[in-house]
């Protein structure tokens, strides 16, 4: 090296030198991406949420939406009596109430996959 640059490379390095450059890396990354495990949990918590909806069994076996007299109707299968059916005043409402009811109502057994 020239003396020239051998002596910025010596102020450079001396300076460096006394530094935790380590520490300093690891402080820039924590405060360009300190909220990364947050995202990532929250992320996480989203998925299960859809995962969740996307079981539900208004989403599985989606019944048929229509009006009954002033409420929302969801229905599976051809007729009140053989199927399943929720109603609620918004199409929401209903598929919630549908919900509801394959689980706690008469399901007939067909319908939930048993033989």
């Amino acid at each position: 090296m020239s003396d020239n640059y051998q002596a910025i490379y010596d102020a450079v390095r001396s300076r460096i030198g006394h530094a935790d450059v380590g520490q300093a890396v690891e402080s820039a990354l924590r405060e360009a991406f300190g909220n990364a495990d947050h995202i990532i949990r929250c992320a996480a918590q989203e998925f299960g949420v859809a995962g969740a909806e996307m079981q539900r069994p208004a989403v599985v076996f989606r019944p048929v939406l229509s009006i009954d007299g002033s409420q929302w109707c969801a229905l599976y299968g051809d007729n009140l009596q053989n199927g399943v059916a929720g109603f609620g005043d918004t199409p929401e409402a209903a598929m919630r109430a549908f919900d509801h009811a394959w689980f706690n109502d008469k399901t007939p057994l067909t319908a939930r996959g048993a033989q």
